[in-house]
């Protein structure tokens, strides 16, 4: 596969670019990109313009595709980085990480769809690391702590097996209404009892 990235270019030097490109090659005219030691920060020449520029990671992967015949496509690369150039008076990008991706969906897309990264105390993540190391490789922890823990259980009339369960409680007597009266049994009912009106 190929090395690729995005070039986004302000509007003046997208429109200078386009005339560059279609226009013969016996202009004088040249492009040029070089970064300083850092790999993050540049400058792009177009003539004898220079204009800054800063290499940003994408929040998300791009894939890139061509075609020959118009009908199969074959992807080329995966593109995960871009370089921004900028207009000279324009601020430098303060992280290396870009927030929007590059359609307006993924706008903010570092804080609308990635969640955060936990904060960790670096000092306890030391010493879970040392403490699987020594786990591996036979011996043991040495940063633990040990709970104890204990419960009871009822011992009544019924086995262990239904210690836990309750009685049912008993249905209170109204006043008024007679003791054979409250264990009036209802019929059992089928699915051929109900009926359907609705056809």
């Amino acid at each position: 596969m190929e090395e690729q990235f995005i070039l986004r270019v302000p509007p003046s030097v997208a429109e200078r670019i386009e005339r560059l490109l279609n226009e013969s090659a016996s202009d004088d005219q040249s492009l040029d990109l070089s970064f300083s030691d850092d790999g993050r920060n540049g400058t792009f020449v177009i003539g004898d313009d220079h204009f800054p520029a800063s290499l940003l990671d994408l929040p998300c992967i791009e894939e890139s595709y061509k075609t020959y015949d118009d009908g199969v496509l074959l992807k080329t690369a995966d593109i995960g980085q871009m370089i921004m150039v900028r207009e000279g008076g324009d601020s430098a990008p303060d992280a290396v990480e870009y927030r929007h991706g590059l359609t307006p969906p993924m706008r903010d897309a570092r804080r609308r769809r990635f969640r955060r990264e936990p904060d960790l105390n670096p000092e306890l993540v030391r010493r879970v690391e040392k403490d699987l190391l020594n786990i591996m490789n036979g011996g043991t922890a040495e940063n633990f702590d040990i709970l104890s823990c204990s419960w009871q259980e009822e011992v009544g009339d019924d086995s262990g097996r239904n210690a836990r369960k309750k009685a049912p409680p008993a249905p209170a007597a109204k006043s008024g209404v007679s003791v054979a009266g409250t264990n009036a049994v209802e019929p059992e009912r089928s699915d051929t009892d109900d009926s359907d009106d609705s056809i």
